[in-house]
């Protein structure tokens, strides 16, 4: 095999390595950004085709969606301006620190993103110099496959080195094994959930993870609530609900939840009553002796045909349905990745607050706010202590999409890098010119 796909994980891993030191030794950081501008360049020219090749393959999400995801993941990544330095200098001597590539980076991709994935990852290991051996998702594997190759052939195109970006043509549990086991392999990126975290934690190699996530949303009594109604509806039911930023449940002040409510379906939300709400849970969480988890047959899948599923027959094709329900449903504390949103009522602001701190259980990981209270902004973001905290926003503004940022398919809570990118993917280094050298008095 050729082009980046390789047969075996030993041989992708070696490629890498071979590629990854021809980056470092004979071209320089323009080239980088040269390469970057590349696969930008020829993704976006493939974009819709990769759209519709993952949507046909996962059947998660909506192709128009993964058009923008994607087109994200290209566009709002950062290249080697990210890359820091630090200089110290004093008659004593300067000192430069400076970040250089770990090497060859193993990555495991998700079945929810995997195009984005390998792009965002890719983009910011080649900005740090770093090669990268992919260990896709078996679902998403024919995706995977076809990215690595546009990414590669962009490279080489511009004359740059062959498998900067590798992937085992067949990925499964023992590939991502041999790549965690590989000397070449120096540093693991792993995004998915906690099983998945967990087994590259036992690496006892470096490991930057995004962990699951259940962002809360808070809509108090001073929220814009036409604002606050449409924006949770772009965000949540983005790509079905499938990325971990989106918001899972919603809490919402007494004082204004009907008129929220009423907001939320003018908005395009459907409706649904407590007793329909009742038999969604039924079939679109399961539970285990470890507590409640989402159904993977309904994750990503559209909203009618869920609700077809749990014999709520419409005639329409809603973004996103929603219901009233309590704090205790289960559905409002899992991770269910599905356009059907638990909505809550709460009785003040402070109640609201501590039970969207309860549902997040933790995870660190993202939550929003509408309100224009300052105060109610603060307290929640000091309790809720996540790694994305919206105001006033969808959580995807923190991405730049409706917002200041860059994008990231990565999202590393358990670790804590935060927004991956070049940054988050070199080694801190340190040269010190001693004894007074090159300080000009």
């Amino acid at each position: 095999m050729s082009n980046g796909i390789f047969s075996s994980a030993q041989d992708a891993c070696a490629a890498a390595a071979i590629a990854q030191k021809d980056l470092v030794k004979n071209y320089s950081l323009e080239d980088r950004d040269r390469f970057i501008s590349a696969i930008r360049t020829k993704i976006m020219a493939n974009m819709e085709t990769l759209a519709q090749m993952e949507f046909d393959e996962t059947g998660y999400g909506r192709i128009e969606d993964k058009i923008a995801k994607n087109s994200g993941a290209v566009m709002l990544s950062q290249g080697t301006e990210a890359l820091p330095k630090n200089m110290y200098a004093s008659e004593k001597g300067l000192t430069v620190e400076y970040y250089a590539p770990y090497g060859v980076v193993g990555a495991v991709t998700p079945v929810t993103n995997p195009a984005a994935t390998i792009i965002g990852n890719g983009i910011g290991n080649l900005a740090a110099g770093n090669a990268v051996v992919f260990n896709a998702h078996p679902g998403a594997k024919a995706t995977s496959r076809r990215t690595v190759e546009l990414v590669n052939e962009a490279i080489t195109e511009v004359g740059g080195p062959e498998n900067l970006f590798v992937m085992v043509a067949d990925p499964d549990l023992q590939t991502l094994d041999d790549i965690m086991a590989h000397p070449a392999v120096k540093l693991l990126v792993g995004t998915g959930g906690p099983a998945m975290v967990h087994t590259l934690m036992t690496s006892g190699k470096k490991v930057i993870a995004a962990g699951a996530g259940n962002p809360p949303s808070i809509i108090d009594e001073t929220a814009d609530l036409k604002k606050a109604a449409a924006g949770v509806l772009g965000s949540a039911s983005f790509d079905n609900n499938l990325l971990c930023i989106a918001e899972k449940e919603i809490f919402v002040v007494d004082a204004i939840f009907d008129e929220f409510m009423a907001e939320f379906e003018k908005a395009g939300a459907y409706i649904l009553t407590p007793e329909q709400g009742q038999s969604l849970r039924e079939i679109c969480l399961v539970q285990t002796p470890d507590g409640w988890v989402a159904n993977k047959a309904w994750v990503g899948k559209m909203a009618n045909k869920i609700l077809e599923a749990a014999g709520i027959l419409i005639d329409s094709d809603p973004r996103i349905a929603v219901y009233e329900t309590g704090f205790d449903d289960p559905l409002v504390h899992t991770e269910q990745m599905m356009p059907i949103i638990p909505i809550v009522r709460c009785a003040t602001f402070e109640q609201a607050m501590e039970w969207a701190y309860e549902a997040e259980h933790g995870c660190v990981h993202s939550a929003s706010i509408w309100s224009k209270d300052i105060d109610h902004v603060t307290a929640f973001g000091t309790l809720i202590n996540t790694t994305i905290f919206v105001q006033n926003g969808g959580t995807m503004a923190a991405f730049g999409i409706g917002g200041s940022g860059t994008n990231a398919p990565t999202i590393a809570t358990p670790t804590g890098e935060g927004v991956t990118g070049p940054q988050s993917f070199v080694r801190r280094r340190r040269f010190c010119m001693a004894d007074g050298g090159n300080y000009l008095l």
